[in-house]
C-alpha cells in the first residue's frame, strides 16, 4: 500500500475527504444528540411528526433541485490553472438554476402540501409548520457555494461549514428539552439552523471568490452557450438527484403515510444510525468526483484510484457495521429512550445498506466523468421502481423492518444496473492488453 501514496491524486483525495471527515464526525455526533435530545423530548408521535414536517421540505428539495455543484466542478475544473471563463460561465448557470428551481420548488411544495398531508401523515394542527418550513426550498436546494468551493480546491471551508449548523442546532434543540418547551420551538430550531447553515455557506463562496478576483464576470445565465451539453448535463443530473430523493425524505415520507408517525419515527432512527456508516463512502465520494473528472479514463489511474478509495472506505465503515451490528440495541435504548427499541430489527436490515455503499460511491462519480450522466439516472428509476413495488406490500406485512427491505431491495438494484453500465464503459475507453 506504501506506494499508493505516491500518487498525487490519491493524496488529495485523502487530504480532501479527510477535511470532510472532520467536520463530519462532529456533525454526527451533534446530530445524533439532536436527535436524541429531540426523542426524549417529545416522545414517539410527535418526533414523528417532526420527521414529517422536515422530511417534506426535504423530499421537495430533493425534487426540484439541479445538483448544479456538480456542473461547476464539470466545467470549472481547470480554475485553479487560470483558466476562468468556463468556471464563470458554469457558476452563473448553476446560480440560475438554483434560483429558478429554488423558487419554484418553494411555490410547488406549499400549494399541493394542504392536499397530500394527510397522506403523509401530517397532521391538521401541524400544516402550518410544514408550510413554513417550506420556504426554506430556495437555499435548502442551492448547490452553487459548494460547487464553488469544490472546484477551488477549498473543502477545508466546506467542513468548518458543516459544523455550524448541527453545533447550533444541538444547542437549541438542548435549551427546548431543558425548558420543557412545546412542539413548534423544536421546528424552530430545526428551521433556523438549517436557514444559518445555508447563508453561512453561501458567504464563505463569496468571500473565496472576492478573495481570488473572480466575483466580476459572473452573471447569472439559463443559456450557456459556451458550455457545450450543459443542458443535457444538467437535466440528467437534476433526474438522478430527483430518483435519488426516493431513498431519504420521500421514503420517510411514505412510510409515515403507511405507518403512520410512530413508524416514520422508528425508520428515521434506524435510517440515521445506519446512514452513520455510510458516512466514510459519502464523504469519499464528494472528494472523489473533483478529482476523478481532471484524469485520462484510457488510461489506468481514474481506475485504480476508484479501487483505492474503495479499500480505504470499506476499512472504516466495516468498523462502524460491526459497531452497530454487535451493540445496537443499547445504542438505541441510550440515545432515544426504550421506546424507541423497535427501531432495532429495522436497523440490522438497513445496515446492508453502507455495506453496499462502500463499495458503490465511485460509480456515479464515475459515470458522469466519462460523459454518461444519463447512467445514474437509469440505475436510480430501476432502483426506485423495485422500492415503490415492494415498500406497501413489505410495510403491511412486516411494519417498520418491511420498509426497511424494500428499501435495501432498490438500493442493490441500483448499484447492480451501474455495475453493469460502468463495466460497458471501462470496456470501451480502456484499450485492450496486447495479445
Amino acid at each position: 500500500m506504501r506506494h499508493w501514496f505516491k500518487d498525487q491524486h490519491f493524496r488529495s483525495l485523502l487530504k480532501n475527504s479527510g477535511y470532510l471527515a472532520a467536520s463530519r464526525i462532529v456533525a454526527a455526533v451533534a446530530s445524533l444528540a439532536t436527535v436524541s435530545l429531540a426523542a426524549h423530548g417529545l416522545g414517539v408521535l410527535l418526533f414523528g411528526a417532526l420527521i414529517l414536517i422536515t422530511s417534506y421540505a426535504k423530499a421537495a428539495s430533493g425534487l426540484s433541485k439541479f445538483q448544479s455543484w456538480q456542473l461547476i466542478v464539470r466545467y470549472g475544473r481547470r480554475a485553479l490553472d487560470g483558466e476562468h471563463e468556463d468556471f464563470k460561465t458554469s457558476t452563473g448557470f448553476a446560480f440560475a438554476l438554483d434560483a429558478v428551481s429554488g423558487v419554484g420548488g418553494m411555490l410547488v411544495a406549499v400549494a399541493i402540501l394542504p392536499f397530500v398531508a394527510a397522506w403523509v401523515g401530517i397532521q391538521p394542527d401541524q400544516l402550518w409548520l410544514a408550510l413554513l418550513y417550506c420556504t426554506l426550498l430556495p437555499t435548502m436546494g442551492a448547490a452553487t457555494p459548494t460547487g464553488v468551493l469544490r472546484t477551488l480546491d477549498r473543502f477545508d471551508l466546506i467542513s468548518w461549514q458543516g459544523t455550524a449548523a448541527p453545533i447550533s442546532r444541538v444547542i437549541l434543540v438542548g435549551a427546548a428539552y431543558f425548558a420543557d418547551a412545546p412542539f413548534g420551538a423544536y421546528v424552530a430550531a430545526w428551521f433556523v439552523t438549517d436557514l444559518g447553515g445555508d447563508l453561512f455557506l453561501w458567504f464563505l463562496a463569496w468571500r473565496e471568490l472576492k478573495r481570488r478576483s473572480l466575483l466580476d464576470g459572473i452573471r447569472p445565465t439559463l443559456r450557456p452557450e459556451s458550455l457545450p451539453g450543459a443542458w443535457r448535463f444538467a437535466i440528467h443530473v437534476n433526474l438522478n438527484a430527483s430518483v435519488q430523493a426516493v431513498w431519504g425524505p420521500i421514503a420517510r415520507l411514505i412510510v409515515g403515510g403507511l405507518l403512520g408517525p410512530a413508524g416514520a419515527a422508528l425508520f428515521r432512527v434506524a435510517s440515521a444510525l445506519s446512514d452513520s456508516a455510510s458516512k466514510p463512502a459519502d464523504l469519499l465520494a464528494k472528494a472523489f468526483y473533483p478529482e476523478v473528472v481532471r484524469m485520462d479514463f484510457s488510461s489506468s489511474k481514474p481506475w485504480k484510484l476508484m479501487l483505492r478509495g474503495t479499500a480505504l472506505a470499506s476499512a472504516v465503515a466495516l468498523i462502524a457495521i460491526l459497531v452497530l451490528v454487535v451493540a445496537g440495541k443499547p445504542i438505541v435504548s441510550f440515545l432515544f429512550g426504550k421506546e424507541f427499541l423497535g427501531a432495532y430489527d429495522a436497523l440490522l436490515v438497513l445496515m446492508v445498506i453502507p455495506f453496499i455503499s462502500v463499495f458503490s460511491f465511485p460509480l456515479p462519480p464515475m459515470l458522469y466523468a466519462l460523459d454518461r450522466p444519463e447512467g445514474p439516472v437509469r440505475a436510480r428509476l430501476f432502483g426506485s421502481a423495485v422500492f415503490f413495488i415492494g415498500i406497501a406490500p413489505l410495510s403491511w406485512r412486516w411494519g417498520v423492518v418491511g420498509a426497511a427491505v424494500a428499501l435495501v431491495l432498490g438500493n442493490v438494484a441500483t448499484v447492480l444496473v451501474m455495475l453493469i453500465q460502468l463495466q460497458r464503459e471501462y470496456r470501451r475507453v480502456r484499450p485492450p492488453k496486447p495479445a
